[in-house]
């Protein structure tokens, strides 16, 4: 690790003291010499380490202010294992810094694992943990899927894959059939009945643990559609399933959902058109932050999968017809999957 790395050298000297204070009240002796090892970072500001030693193991996620806010991490972290959905302990924090301790779910992500032979499994069991959040009651601070969100999220595509990206404005014509889709999508999510929404509810997200998965990345949590995590769940970045098969998942889920008294839509093709509707919204945003990581941050690996999201959109404009101005307009722009 480099030596220039000054929030690394601060980050080492408060994990020293916060492992002596846990090993000290936990009753485990002094503390081992450990080694620290990078775990993962993402496409935040946010970077994740690993400390290991004589068997036990923990992540340390270094989220530097004013980049990152930590607290509502630890605040939905509390919210969601209240429903026993099986989110990291927070051992210690320093939320002026962005320093947090937390238990170890594992290092093999649902992305690493999963396969056509074992997705019924790990999805069967990623329902589960998503029905118990779903249930949890509104009444936390946390802010709402509205239309100012719904609208700042998919203008990113306009804004950074259109204008920074293609290097293009879109003319009157264009303008009118996003004005025409974008408003359709955004109308679709804001009918739909809330609940706790992840937001990136994928299978990078999740841990293969026990209980099986261990939920990552909720910090950016609100209340919103009820077919947004499940949707996202099945349309990933990095992996795309045949659609019978993800009809299939999508029932499964609506079946479920409806026992368990989440409130979705009564009929099963409102709530697949829905979730459809969702998808193209979400897809849209997507696209959009890809190209300001890669304009912005300097990031430009994620544009690689920039193809599987607009595959995503045709698959569902080719049997929704009332997204075919958007159809139109992906056309003009001369992108394709």
């Amino acid at each position: 690790m480099p030596d220039h790395d000054v929030r690394l050298q601060h980050l080492t000297v408060w994990l020293d003291e916060q492992l002596a204070n846990l090993f000290r009240t936990q009753g485990w002796g002094q503390v081992p010499a450990g080694s620290l090892t990078a775990a993962s970072s993402d496409a935040s500001f946010r970077r994740y380490f690993r400390w290991q030693a004589d068997g036990r193991s923990f992540i340390i996620m270094d989220a530097p202010p004013p980049q990152e806010n930590c607290r509502p991490f630890v605040e939905i972290a509390r919210l969601l294992a209240t429903a026993g959905v099986n989110v990291p302990v927070i051992h210690a924090q320093d939320l002026e810094r962005g320093f947090l301790l937390l238990s170890d779910l594992g290092n093999q992500t649902y992305l690493d694992v999963i396969d056509a032979g074992n997705a019924d499994a790990l999805f069967d069991d990623a329902i589960d943990a998503l029905l118990a959040f779903q249930r949890l009651p509104m009444d936390a601070p946390l802010p709402s899927y509205d239309l100012a969100l719904l609208r700042r999220e998919v203008e990113l595509f306009p804004e950074w894959y259109v204008g920074h990206e293609l290097g293009k404005t879109f003319d009157q014509h264009q303008l009118a059939l996003w004005q025409q889709a974008s408003s359709l999508l955004i109308d679709s999510a804001l009918a739909q009945p809330k609940v706790l929404v992840h937001r990136d509810y994928m299978p990078r997200n999740l841990m293969r643990s026990v209980p099986n998965p261990g939920v990552l990345d909720f910090q950016d949590a609100v209340y919103g559609p009820v077919t947004y995590d499940i949707t996202c769940l099945f349309k990933d970045a990095f992996l795309s399933w045949p659609q019978p098969q993800v009809a299939a998942w999508l029932r499964d889920y609506w079946e479920r959902a409806r026992a368990e008294g989440i409130p979705v839509q009564s009929d099963f093709e409102d709530f697949h058109r829905a979730s459809d509707l969702m998808g193209v919204q979400r897809h849209l945003k997507v696209i959009g932050i890809f190209a300001r990581i890669c304009h912005r941050d300097g990031k430009p690996r994620y544009l690689a999968d920039v193809p599987r999201f607009f595959s995503y959109i045709e698959e569902v404009i080719s049997r929704r017809p009332e997204l075919s101005g958007l159809g139109e307009l992906i056309d003009s722009l001369g992108v394709r999957s």
